[in-house]
């Protein structure tokens, strides 16, 4: 999957959020000063190049919309991330996340939990 810049995401999730959009509605979801009508423009493209985003062409305009579901994304940039940077080791990620003190001990319990409720769910 190819990977999407912190801009890039962000539309990607005025799309998630809110289904269907015209660049000028993306506009009013971004915080004064909004960036220019041309520059969003330009980086709903570059996600269409990308296979992100689609669109409906509506008289004029075009509205576009997300190709690929917020999990779908979610799921693909951690197997991406686990890929590149734990030889593919979710186990490696866990240790990680311990070793720097990012999960506590009752978070892993949890996932514990979690992890042989699914297994006897089947």
């Amino acid at each position: 999957m190819k990977l999407l810049t912190p801009k890039e995401e962000e539309i990607m999730g005025f799309l998630w959020s809110n289904g269907p959009l015209f660049v000028r509605q993306m506009l009013e979801f971004y915080n004064e000063p909004r960036p220019h009508f041309n520059t969003v423009s330009t980086f709903v493209r570059i996600l269409e190049a990308k296979g992100f985003v689609g669109h409906k062409a509506i008289g004029n305009s075009h509205q576009y919309y997300a190709l690929i579901s917020e999990d779908e994304f979610r799921q693909k940039t951690l197997k991406g991330i686990v890929s590149k940077y734990f030889n593919n080791s979710y186990l490696g990620v866990v240790s990680s996340l311990v070793k720097e003190e990012e999960i506590s001990i009752d978070e892993l319990k949890e996932l514990i939990r979690q992890v042989e409720d699914q297994h006897q769910q089947g």
